[in-house]
């Protein structure tokens, strides 16, 4: 295989057919990320489809400032986030709560996540976070990123991710805490 700048070099210069070698590589990787943010598998298809389309024809753009994985990246997450925000409108959540938790609370959703009855509280408390947050929980818990490659991803500074990423654990708990309390 080629390297992957001279594959998009390539692209770029009219050999089209090359794509797929970039779809097969990142297509899979770009479908898990989507799927956690829009959380439906027909969904997933339809936004990974589009992502993969919007590549293809922006890829003139990629300046290779970050890895062709992060660019891609970012432009899953955008297209999923924007699919997400059309079909689910926002849920209200009281600030107020947030504030008055200690931050050090948390932490114990690692605790709970031992747990099978708080792992499926916690699983769907994901599911009702913003479009962005559940983005920024994928990047980061599950598709394993640094803090650096959320924020370039997400376009935002590395101390704007690590404020989001707490105030969304802060979120989860009191989420997780509520559910759990209902059912004691």
């Amino acid at each position: 295989m080629f390297p992957e700048e001279e594959v998009i070099r390539r692209i770029v210069e009219g050999e089209t057919e090359l794509f797929a070698l970039l779809a097969d590589r990142y297509g899979r990787a770009v479908h898990a990320l989507v799927y956690r943010i829009v959380g439906n598998p027909e969904d997933a298809e339809e936004v990974t489809q589009e992502v993969l389309l919007k590549a293809f024809a922006k890829l003139a753009d990629f300046r290779g400032r970050s890895s062709f994985a992060t660019w891609l990246h970012r432009i899953a997450c955008n297209t999923a986030v924007s699919f997400a925000r059309r079909r689910h409108p926002l849920t209200h959540f009281d600030e107020r709560q947030l504030a008055l938790l200690p931050d050090d609370a948390p932490e114990r959703l690692e605790a709970w996540a031992e747990r099978q009855e708080s792992l499926g509280a916690l699983n769907r408390a994901i599911a009702r976070l913003t479009p962005e947050e559940r983005a920024l929980v994928t990047l980061f818990y599950y598709e394993d990123c640094t803090v650096a490659e959320c924020a370039s991803i997400t376009a935002t500074t590395e101390a704007n991710v690590k404020v989001r990423l707490h105030r969304i654990r802060k979120k989860l708990y009191l989420m997780v805490k509520t559910e759990l309390d209902e059912n004691e």
